[in-house]
């Protein structure tokens, strides 16, 4: 395990802040909206996890690590496993955010656990992050971030079946303009999503992987169109790694009135994430 005093990292805090531009939002829009709608304009109340494109990496190229993620050391504790994955989150939105509207969020390292697991040692590091727009206190979230060590091979974890029945099923092209267009939204030069030799050769993955937030917002997407309104609450966890020539699902299956259980699905045979939306009733 890594010999770090965890404890001095716990409770670090970064404050920056951020907006969605108009030309921003039309570019996010050109690239997880519909074709059939509009871009939000400026004013208008940005679709829910928007928030995720208004605070792009700011590190500069010389520091970024092999890997294309910001060297650790800084805000980060220094790890020496090198696999960074985006593991899952919660979050509940309190009022709405608008496109052109300056934001401010407030991280902090909440919690730092070292796991044994079957793929070997993990690291589960723990960021909150409080959103504030022109109405306050907006959205609140907590994001896991996950690192291991990069395998020999590929070693998938135990597949979780497709649901056996779902209330609503959605098909999702995927293709690697998707993979590019999305790292270019959110300033993600995490090489797995673009670089195929270095995937492949380095990661040992067997193709480009889809990024975790873009699967929840796919899900997401899709609960609030047929919903009509936007949740309350929102998590969602990785379950399995999506890669770019799967043939992706997204499902729906409604456990209440106000409660529905989400989930993508790879080449109708295991889930790669699964998510709740909770609505007030």
């Amino acid at each position: 395990m890594d010999q770090i005093n965890f404890a001095a990292w716990i409770d670090r805090t970064d404050v920056c802040e951020g907006v969605v531009s108009d030309q921003a939002a039309r570019l996010i829009h050109a690239t997880i909206g519909s074709s059939l709608d509009s871009a939000p304009a400026p004013g208008a109340p940005m679709p829910p996890l928007w928030h995720w494109y208004a605070f792009p990496p700011r590190a500069h190229m010389e520091a970024l690590q092999g890997d294309g993620h910001p060297r650790l050391g800084d805000f980060m504790p220094p790890l020496r496993l090198n696999r960074r994955m985006w593991a899952g989150g919660n979050i509940e939105f309190r009022a709405p955010l608008h496109v052109g509207e300056t934001l401010k969020r407030r991280t902090t390292i909440a919690n730092i656990t070292e796991k044994q697991t079957a793929a070997g040692e993990m690291v589960l590091v723990n960021l909150d992050h409080e959103i504030h727009g022109a109405q306050g206190l907006a959205v609140i979230e907590r994001q896991d971030i996950v690192y291991l060590a990069i395998p020999q091979k590929f070693a998938p974890p135990k597949a979780i079946p497709a649901p056996a029945a779902s209330d609503l099923c959605e098909p999702v092209d995927l293709g690697t303009p998707l993979l590019f267009r999305y790292s270019a939204i959110t300033f993600n030069a995490h090489r797995i999503h673009y670089d195929l030799p270095y995937t492949q050769e380095v990661e040992k993955y067997p193709n480009l992987v889809v990024h975790g937030p873009l699967q929840a917002q796919l899900l997401i997407d899709m609960a609030v169109r047929a919903r009509g309104s936007a949740p309350k609450m929102f998590a969602y966890r990785g379950v399995h790694p999506l890669f770019v020539n799967d043939q992706l699902t997204r499902c729906a299956t409604k456990k209440s009135a106000s409660e529905w259980a989400l989930c993508a699905v790879a080449n109708d045979t295991h889930q790669t994430m699964q998510a709740n939306a909770m609505w007030e009733i």
